[in-house]
C-alpha cells in the first residue's frame, strides 16, 4: 500500500484527485478531480459534529482550495441525495457556485436545501443513468445506476485525457430491489473490458463478510409487525430512504391503516418524492397529526425522524413526551428502521431505553430485520474489483481502519500494492496510465456550522464551550477609579455551573474578599486595567483550585470611570 510515496510536483497531463472530505471518517463526501484547467467536484457532504463540539449544528469541508479556483470549477456530481453527500451544498455553493447534475430524486433534495437556505441561482441539470455529461474542455461523465438506500444512486465514470476513473458512490448488489432496478453490472464491465485508469470505491461494510440483506426481505418482516400490532405503529427511519417509505406505507394500506408524517424532514422529503412521482400515496390515505385522535389507534402508522436518536427529532421528542401532539403508549409498536451511525451508539440507546420505559412494543434491528444496509459487504466489493479491474485502486467512505481493510482486500483482488494509495484529506494524488504520485497538500479541514453562522467557530470557542460545560463560569464585577487608586463599587462575584450559591456562601465570600485584595494591591501598584484583570484570572484560578480543586472560567469585568 503506497502510504509513504516521494511528495513530487505537479506535472502537466496528469489527473489530480483531492479528496476533501470522506476519507478516515463517515461522512462529509467531496471529492476534486482536476485536470490541467478544468475542475469536477464529485459529492458535497455534511457530517454530524463529534461530542465535543458543543453547540455546532454540522460539519462541513474546508474549500478553500475550490474558493482560489472558482473560475475553474466546471461542475459538481452528485452520486445520490445522502446527507453526508449533499448536507453541504447550500453553503459551498453560496461560495463557489457552479452547474450541478444528478437524478430527479437527488436534484429535488439539493433543491429543498437550496431553498431553505435561500441561495437563489444555482443552474440545476437532472441526469438518468447511462446519460453523459461534458464538463469544461477535458472531462466527461457519464451516471451508472447502482442500488443503495436511497432512490437515484449512480455511480460515476469520469473520463478525461489520462484515463477513465469509476467512482462506486455507496453502492450494494442487490437482485431483488425494491424498484426493480438493480445494479448496471454491465456498464461497469464494459469499462473494465476497455480499461479504467483507477477506481474510488466506498469501504463501509469491507469488515463484514459475504453480501448485504436484500431489501425484499425487510417487506417480509414489516408485514408481520402489521399484521400482529394493536395499537399504532411508529416508524422510524430516515426520511430519504424513499423505496422504504414506500414499502412500509404500502404495507400499511394493506391493513387498513392511514400514513401520517412528522418531523421536518420526512414531511418535507415526502412532499418532494411525491410531487417528482418517486412516492406514490394514496391522497385518502394521508392524514395531518391534528387528525390522529379521530382514528382507532389499530388504523393508524407514523412515520418519523429520530432513527439516530437526534435530540429534537420526533421519536426522540415522543419518547420523552416533549412533544405537543403524540407521545408513546403502552399499546404501540415502534420500529426503529436503522442502524446507528458510527458515532450515535449512545443517542440511540438513550432512545431505546427510553422507548422500553414508555412499554411500547419496540422492534429494531438487533431483534428483527427491519434494516437493511445500503452499503456493499466483502463479496460486493469483491465483485466491483473483479469487473471492473482498475488498474490504481483509493479506498474512500471509510474510517481509517475501513480503508486499510479494503486496500488490503484489493490486494487479494490482484491490484499491486504500489499502486494503491491509502487517501488523507487534501493529500493531492497525481497520475496517468504510466505513473502514480503525491503532489502537495492543499488547504483541507472542517467549518462548523452554528445556526447562521459558518466557520465562525473555531477551536478557540469550542475550548471555552467545553471549560463552560464542566466547570462553569464565575464574573468578577467592580467599578474603580483610578486616578483617584481607589474602588467605587464591588467586588461582586456571579457564578453559573460553578456551585449552588445558597448552600456555599462562605466560598463565594472567599472568593470576593480574595478579590477584592489583589484589586487593592493591584490599584496601590498603579497597574492598568488588562493588567489588573489579568492578575485577577491568575491568582483567583490557583486561590480556587487550592481551595476546593476545581476550575471554573474567571471573567473579570472592570469598569474604570
Amino acid at each position: 500500500m503506497n502510504q509513504k510515496m516521494n511528495i513530487k510536483p505537479q506535472s502537466p497531463g496528469k489527473l489530480r484527485i483531492i479528496p476533501l472530505g470522506g476519507v478516515e471518517e463517515i461522512g462529509k463526501n467531496m471529492t476534486v478531480f482536476e485536470y490541467e484547467n478544468d475542475i469536477v467536484v464529485v459529492d458535497c457532504g455534511s457530517i454530524f459534529p463529534d461530542d465535543d463540539m458543543l453547540g455546532v449544528d454540522l460539519v462541513i469541508p474546508d474549500v478553500t482550495y475550490l474558493e482560489e479556483r472558482r473560475r475553474n470549477v466546471r461542475g459538481y456530481l452528485f452520486t445520490h441525495g445522502h446527507e453526508d453527500h449533499i448536507g453541504a451544498t447550500p453553503y459551498i455553493l453560496k461560495q463557489v457556485p457552479a452547474p450541478v447534475y444528478g437524478t430527479k430524486i437527488t436534484l429535488a433534495l439539493v433543491d429543498l436545501k437550496l431553498k431553505e437556505h435561500h441561495v437563489p441561482g444555482v443552474s440545476l441539470h437532472v441526469v438518468k443513468p447511462l446519460d453523459e455529461v461534458k464538463l469544461g474542455k477535458h472531462f466527461t461523465a457519464r451516471f451508472i445506476n447502482v442500488c443503495h438506500s436511497i432512490a437515484g444512486a449512480c455511480a460515476i465514470a469520469l473520463t478525461c485525457p489520462a484515463g477513465t476513473v469509476i467512482i462506486t458512490g455507496d453502492f450494494k448488489i442487490d437482485h431483488t430491489p425494491i424498484d426493480g432496478h438493480g445494479t448496471d453490472l454491465q456498464t461497469l464491465a464494459d469499462y473494465g473490458e476497455k480499461g479504467v485508469l483507477a477506481m474510488l470505491c466506498e469501504s463501509t461494510n469491507v469488515e463484514r463478510a459475504g453480501y448485504t440483506m436484500s431489501e425484499r426481505k425487510i417487506s417480509t418482516t414489516f408485514d408481520g409487525i402489521f399484521r400482529e400490532a394493536k395499537g399504532r405503529v411508529i416508524v422510524a427511519m430516515f426520511a430519504s430512504n424513499i423505496h422504504r417509505v414506500q414499502m412500509v406505507v404500502d404495507n400499511a394500506i394493506n391493513y387498513g391503516r392511514r400514513v401520517c408524517f412528522i418531523g421536518r424532514s420526512m414531511v418535507n422529503v415526502s412532499r418532494v418524492a411525491m410531487q417528482i412521482g418517486e412516492l406514490h400515496i394514496p391522497e385518502e390515505a394521508l392524514i395531518e397529526i391534528d387528525e390522529l385522535d379521530r382514528y382507532c389507534d389499530d388504523e393508524v402508522l407514523v412515520l418519523t425522524t429520530g432513527s439516530q436518536g437526534e435530540p429534537m427529532a420526533g421519536l426522540t421528542r415522543m419518547a420523552f413526551a416533549e412533544h405537543r401532539k403524540l407521545q408513546i403508549r403502552q399499546t404501540d409498536t415502534v420500529v426503529i428502521s436503522a442502524t446507528p451511525i458510527p458515532g450515535n451508539e449512545k443517542n440511540t440507546s438513550r432512545v431505546l431505553n427510553q422507548l422500553f420505559r414508555c412499554g411500547a412494543n419496540v422492534v429494531y434491528s438487533a431483534i428483527a430485520d427491519v434494516h437493511a444496509s445500503g452499503h456493499a459487504c466483502q463479496e460486493e466489493i469483491k465483485l466491483m474489483h473483479s469487473i471492473v479491474k482498475p488498474k490504481y485502486f483509493i479506498p474512500v467512505h471509510g474510517e481509517y481502519r475501513m480503508l486499510w481493510q479494503h486496500a488490503l482486500l484489493a490486494e487479494s483482488m490482484g491490484i499491486n500494492s504500489k499502486n494503491i494509495v491509502l487517501p488523507e484529506v487534501g493529500q493531492v494524488i497525481e497520475m496517468n496510465e504510466n505513473t502514480l504520485s503525491l503532489g502537495e497538500q492543499v488547504p483541507c479541514g472542517t467549518l462548523l456550522v452554528d445556526g447562521l453562522g459558518v466557520g465562525d467557530v473555531g477551536n478557540v470557542v469550542l475550548r471555552d464551550r467545553k471549560h463552560l460545560s464542566q466547570d462553569g463560569l464565575i464574573i468578577v464585577s467592580l467599578v474603580v477609579d483610578n486616578e483617584k487608586n481607589v474602588v467605587l463599587a464591588g467586588p461582586d462575584v456571579i457564578s453559573r455551573g460553578f456551585i449552588y450559591v445558597r448552600e456555599n456562601e462562605e466560598i463565594i465570600d472567599n472568593i470576593r474578599e480574595y478579590a477584592r485584595g489583589i484589586v487593592n494591591d493591584s490599584i496601590n501598584r498603579g497597574d492598568e486595567i488588562n493588567v489588573m484583570k489579568n492578575r485577577i484570572k491568575d491568582e483567583l484560578h490557583r486561590f480556587i483550585f487550592d481551595k476546593i480543586k476545581r476550575n471554573p472560567m474567571i471573567l473579570p469585568i472592570i469598569q474604570d470611570i
